[in-house]
């Protein structure tokens, strides 16, 4: 099981749990790369490390983030790995571990309930996704991403028809995009 191919994974099961945006081995400046982040409707962030070997795993520990978990990123944070690579008894508290057995993610265990995320990793997580949206913004260049976003908007005016498969129109993007957060 290669790096990337579990990455994908991540990917995909973020998805399922209902986040509209992930992100994927993204930097920025507060130091902190997850292998796979992303947010759900309520703001709620997952953040996924996926593991090939145990030596991996062991030097996931090392890093700034764990050893200061007040800074890192997500409510949630999960280990995801080949069935039978990492032990239950090996996973901190809280943290979650999921496995792939045949192909398919499955949960091996949850993290403890509640959010893990701080003030100072919401400022992490924002730093990545204000990094990410730089690199858009040099990518469709010169316009701005305000222009860019707008322009999605117009797409119906300008084609005269709907919108293609997969966007929503504002109105509906707002009503699901500003729900109440949930309790934790």
């Amino acid at each position: 099981m290669t790096h990337g191919r579990l990455i994908g994974l991540a990917e995909g099961w973020l998805r399922r749990q209902g986040c509209r945006i992930v992100l994927s081995e993204q930097t920025a400046d507060c130091g902190e790369i997850p292998d796979a982040i992303g947010w759900t409707a309520d703001c709620r962030s997952i953040v996924i490390e996926c593991k090939v070997s145990r030596a991996d795993f062991a030097a996931d520990r090392q890093k700034l983030a764990r050893q200061r978990p007040k800074g890192a990123m997500g409510c949630e944070r999960w280990y995801l790995a080949a069935a039978g690579l990492l032990k239950v008894n090996e996973i901190p508290q809280e943290w979650g571990l999921l496995q792939v057995r045949q192909g398919r993610v499955e949960v091996v265990v949850r993290p403890q309930s509640g959010s893990q995320r701080k003030h100072l990793g919401i400022m992490s997580e924002m730093a990545l996704l204000l990094a990410s949206l730089r690199r858009v913004e040099v990518r469709i260049e010169p316009q701005t991403i305000t222009e860019f976003l707008k322009w999605k908007n117009r797409m119906a005016a300008y084609n005269g028809g709907p919108l293609p498969q997969g966007l929503v129109p504002v109105e509906q993007e707002l009503a699901t995009t500003l729900q109440a957060p949930r309790a934790t």
